[in-house]
């Protein structure tokens, strides 16, 4: 090993990122030494204080070692020369996340890495890249490309025939969509109707590109990981001979790495993954769709809160920079756009491609409003909608019932002294779970026994508040209790949500139930309204929807309405099937505010009226997308002190530059105060200049920072910055 205190040898000075705060002062790199130059990107091990960490060889122009004491700069431990350097479209990735979100660089590009590279030296890793590249020869041997989507094994599997089935004939929609989506340069917005077929316009882009060029490569993006399996199977059924990998949080470590290592190699040319994925190194990369894109879940909400969809605007615009030919592609797609992807539609930045009918002609779901003031007391459902999923069930159709609250009861109270069963950690209650007779809070994770009585009044009448899933299911359950399925059996209720597929493969096989016609009514979260394609379905009913209607939160009735108008796309998918049974295709919303805008849009299932009256009320308010906003929160052991800190750091920030187009406002508590026994606070800039508010934020690190060592903020634990929040 080198010894950078040795004048006698000649060391070549390298710039390595390794994760910092990006308040520490440290800059985005820090000195190393070695006895060879490192190319940009090589991946090495280094001593940071008294630990070993990973690290990324990363561009210095012009570094010496002028000035340093001998033995000053330490020297790089391991080289992964295994592993080909990271590529230059890459690391422009990681730098402009890094400085557009208010991170360090450290923190962004070494977070991008699979996790299980930080624990192994070098020469395991060479072992690792062996053991794959025998795996992929033996599964090529048949003139295959390796496929190495088995996450069971983490490693190729040897596919033993070509492609399974041939694609479906494309409607005269998808085959205009995709014609002018290959004719233009631009980022394109597929705004197609749910069961338009924007699924087979991603596989085909795919197909086309990979077809041209052997060596491209694809990125596919879902919004969440119980999407995943589903999409990988029909892109596994379309793609055999090629490699096709998935990326996201529900592998193992192992497997990423695994996953991560053949696309970063070229041999996997078909990337499947959440919002994770969009920082896979994809040397050949040159088409990136992002599906559902309107979803909140492509924004991070720890670490770099960074918005996949957006990064993958700027990834493709890098990836094509110097590239001819070589350009690579974005395609957005949603039946609810979010608003920003609408707007710039709108305007031309981003092209517009419209399907706005169903593949065989289904009609789509019609609107009943329930109107909850006129039915009786105490409903769960209203008998008219009770009456119809009955029916349908007893002509072999299928119904899905939404209600967006996992758990037995939001709350149990005692109606004696008003005790509520909230969670000792945080200013929120603890859920009632009946299935383990357990109080558990939802954002912390502490779980207690139900009591035999009121802890405080020892009252043994204690009772569920409200109702989620789990209560609904039940309900539901006895509701039909004397009606038949089309078999002359009982009507048969599923539930779906984080709880009841939260043991390995429960989900997959779950839905495998429902699709096989085992259950008859679907009762589920949020996770159960997007991606899936049931083909029995008939009716959709949401149950308790007024509460998106006047949340404080401007982008509710946004989210509210794509929820609604996601859910009834699971209804009337099977034209066919819908036409031999005669039936309506419906969509139930029981509500108390049935005279609300929002759902007179939502019957016509008309977005781009609602975008219109949305972006018209943003505009006169001055709200994104035609304003720029962030987030900073604190966290301390007193809600004073989290304020103290934002407040004391805005007073600072006064002479900053760009702060005359800026909005500061009071430092305020979140909406849910207390977690885990930290108090957390948040302060919102608004600015009407994106370039103001970046230059605002890099220069005011320094003074949080600053105020952090105050008195009046003694016992903060912690800051972030959240660039263009999703959540208020």
């Amino acid at each position: 090993m080198a010894d950078a205190g040795d004048p006698n040898l000649s060391l070549t000075p390298l710039a390595v990122v390794v994760t910092t705060p990006a308040y520490s002062g440290l800059g985005p790199a820090l000195t190393y030494v070695h006895e060879r130059p490192l190319e940009p990107g090589t991946l090495v091990r280094v001593p940071l204080g008294q630990r070993e960490v990973l690290g990324l060889v990363w561009e210095a122009p012009g570094l010496s070692l002028e000035g340093l004491e001998p033995g000053q700069a330490r020297a790089v431990l391991q080289v992964f020369d295994a592993i080909p350097p990271l590529d230059a479209a890459w690391r422009g990735l990681a730098s402009f996340a890094a400085r557009y979100y208010q991170r360090s660089l450290g923190e962004v590009a070494l977070a991008a890495l699979p996790p299980q590279l930080r624990d192994l030296q070098a020469e395991q890793l060479a072992r690792k890249l062996k053991r794959l590249a025998k795996a992929a020869g033996s599964s090529t041997k048949g003139g295959h490309q390796p496929d190495a989507a088995n996450s069971n094994a983490g490693a190729p599997a040897a596919e033993s025939a070509a492609d399974n089935s041939a694609p479906p004939e494309l409607s005269p929609e998808q085959a205009v969509a995709l014609q002018r989506f290959q004719a233009d340069d631009r980022p394109a917005l597929l705004f197609g109707t749910t069961g338009s077929g924007k699924t087979e316009v991603y596989l085909r882009a795919v197909q086309e590109l990979l077809e041209q060029d052997p060596q491209a490569q694809a990125l596919v993006m879902v919004p969440e990981i119980n999407l995943t399996p589903q999409l990988e199977a029909r892109f596994r059924e379309r793609f055999a001979r090629w490699g096709v990998v998935a990326l996201h949080s529900g592998l193992t470590p192992a497997q990423r790495l695994d996953h991560w290592l053949l696309a970063h190699q070229g041999r996997a040319r078909i990337l499947l993954g959440t919002r994770m994925a969009i920082f896979a190194s994809l040397p050949q990369l040159r088409l990136i769709v992002v599906d559902e894109e309107h979803d909140p879940s492509y924004k991070s909400q720890e670490g770099a809160r960074y918005s996949a969809r957006d990064l993958a605007i700027y990834r493709a615009k890098r990836e094509s920079e110097g590239r001819s030919p070589g350009h690579c592609r974005v395609l957005l797609g949603s039946a609810t756009p979010s608003l920003e992807s609408w707007r710039a539609a709108e305007i031309g930045r981003y092209l517009k491609l419209e399907m706005p009918q169903r593949i065989g002609g289904g009609a789509l779901p019609r609107l009943r409003l329930v109107n909850m003031n006129h039915q009786p007391k105490q409903c769960v459902l209203a008998p008219a909608l009770l009456e119809s999923i009955a029916e349908r069930a007893a002509r072999g159709e299928q119904s899905m019932i939404l209600l967006n609250r996992r758990g037995y009861a939001p709350v149990l109270a005692c109606h004696a002294c008003g005790w509520k069963s909230d969670c000792p950690h945080c200013s929120a209650h603890a859920v009632f779970h009946k299935i383990d007779r357990t109080l558990r809070c939802h954002h912390c994770g502490h779980s207690a026994r139900v009591p035999y009585a009121c802890p405080d009044c020892g009252n043994l009448d204690i009772a569920p508040v409200g109702r989620g899933t789990e209560q609904l299911e039940e309900q539901i359950a006895g509701l039909l209790a004397d009606a038949r399925r089309a078999d002359g059996g009982p009507i048969r209720v599923l539930r779906l949500d984080a709880d009841s597929t939260r043991a390995k493969g429960s989900l997959e096989q779950q839905l495998a139930g429902m699709h096989e016609g085992e259950f008859d009514v679907l009762v589920g979260t949020q996770m159960i309204a997007k991606g899936h394609d049931f083909r029995r379905i008939t009716l959709v009913a949401s149950v308790n929807a007024d509460g998106g209607l006047f949340a404080s939160d401007y982008r509710a009735p946004e989210r509210l309405f794509a929820l609604l108008l996601q859910a009834a796309g699971r209804a009337g998918r099977d034209a066919s099937f819908v036409a031999s049974q005669g039936t309506a295709v419906e969509l139930w919303v029981q509500t108390w505010y049935p005279e609300h805008p929002l759902f007179a849009a939502l019957a016509q299932h008309d977005y781009p009226a609602f975008a219109a009256q949305q972006l018209q009320e943003r505009e006169e308010a001055l709200m994104p997308p035609y304003s720029f906003q962030a987030l900073v929160r604190a966290e301390a052991r007193t809600q004073e002190a989290a304020q103290a800190l934002l407040n004391l750091a805005a007073q600072a920030g006064e002479a900053l530059p760009g702060r005359e187009h800026l909005t500061l406002y009071p430092a305020v508590p979140m909406a849910i105060q207390r977690v885990a026994n930290i108090e957390r606070a948040q302060m919102l800039i608004e600015s009407d200049s994106r370039p103001a508010l970046q230059a605002f934020l890099a220069a005011w690190q320094e003074q949080l920072q600053l105020a952090r060592s105050r008195p009046e903020a003694k016992g903060v634990l912690r800051w972030a910055i959240d660039v263009d929040p999703q959540a208020i």
